[in-house]
């Protein structure tokens, strides 16, 4: 084996990593992380789903009022929404679980255009509405989806 001007056995290259090494190590850990973050669903979850849960009891309703033949109404406010079926003269609360009162998320900003906060929508026995409204709801300053109610019983969601 030949002898280095210095006289030890080392070759030219010292132990250890190049920069070029190590840079291609922390691409790998930036690529990583970044797929990782986008994986992490929203844990607020997404509005849209908060919007098909509210269109979906609102249709339950809407079915509830045709198949018990009775007018069942739903109340919306910006604290959150219930259910209440006509029995005895008067309007009574439903108390079976998919149609118990329910409030929004903290987050989420709904929007009705009834002047006094207070919207209601009577579905009659045969399924439709007596007037149609529009809840928009929001969440934070991008993110909007509205669920609207037509006069015919129809339920939509835009957004």
């Amino acid at each position: 084996m030949p002898m280095s001007a210095t006289g030890n056995n080392r070759g030219r290259r010292a132990n250890g990593f190049t920069l070029i090494e190590l840079m291609i190590v922390v691409t790998i850990i930036a690529l990583a992380l970044a797929a990782v973050a986008l994986a992490i669903p929203d844990p607020r979850g997404r509005l849209i789903d908060d919007a098909e849960r509210f269109a979906a009891r609102v249709r339950a309703a809407h079915d509830l009022a045709i198949v018990e033949g009775r007018s069942v109404s739903i109340w919306v406010t910006a604290a959150g929404y219930g259910f209440d079926k006509r029995a005895g003269g008067a309007w009574q609360p439903i108390s079976e679980k998919p149609l118990r009162v329910a409030r929004w998320a903290t987050d989420i900003r709904p929007t009705i255009a009834d002047p006094s906060g207070r919207a209601r929508v009577i579905f009659d026995s045969t399924g439709l509405a007596n007037a149609p409204l529009d809840v928009r709801l929001r969440r934070g300053a991008d993110a909007a989806a509205t669920v609207s109610i037509g006069a015919d019983g129809a339920i939509t969601i835009n957004g």
